[in-house]
């Protein structure tokens, strides 16, 4: 059996620090955006990757992979988005297994309401608090974080 290698000190507190940090954002991003525009963080994601898609749709697989969420995670979110009238559902034309989802004008609507606030927000707990070095170490860290987990997965 492989032993674990214990995080010192150092790598605990930035471990645990990264943590806690990434659930305070992303609960202070979740309320902000259901107080501006009712919609949640996960909601949110899905209208932006529609409404900067060609023609504002995508596959919903594809969709579930840019976002990595499960399948039937964005099916849940997607129906509640349809319900609300701010997305639609349409077969796919070139694999009938496929399905399209597509921001609708309102969807769009509620994008061009929810985006400033938001965008904001972001600045202001992220991009202003780190100085411009900061961000890019941040940027390639994650980037390699992401890669690993996608190359795991295979």
């Amino acid at each position: 059996m492989n032993e674990s290698k214990w995080l010192n000190q150092s790598e605990q507190q930035a471990w645990l620090t990264y943590v806690t940090a990434s659930t305070l954002l992303n609960r202070v991003l979740d309320q902000q955006l259901r107080t501006d525009a009712g919609l949640s963080h996960v909601q949110y994601g899905i209208l932006a990757r529609l409404a900067a898609a060609p023609d504002g749709s995508m596959r919903m697989l594809a969709l579930a992979e840019t976002l990595a969420v499960t399948k039937s995670g964005l099916t849940y979110q997607i129906v509640q988005l349809e319900k609300e009238g701010l997305v639609s559902r349409g077969a796919c034309a070139t694999d009938d297994r496929g399905v399209i989802a597509t921001i609708t004008p309102l969807g769009m609507e509620l994008m061009r309401r929810a985006a400033p606030g938001h965008v904001s927000l972001v600045r202001e707990l992220v991009i202003d608090a780190l100085t411009p070095q900061q961000l890019d170490v941040l940027a390639e860290g994650f980037a390699e974080i992401q890669r690993r987990i996608v190359e795991r997965k295979m």
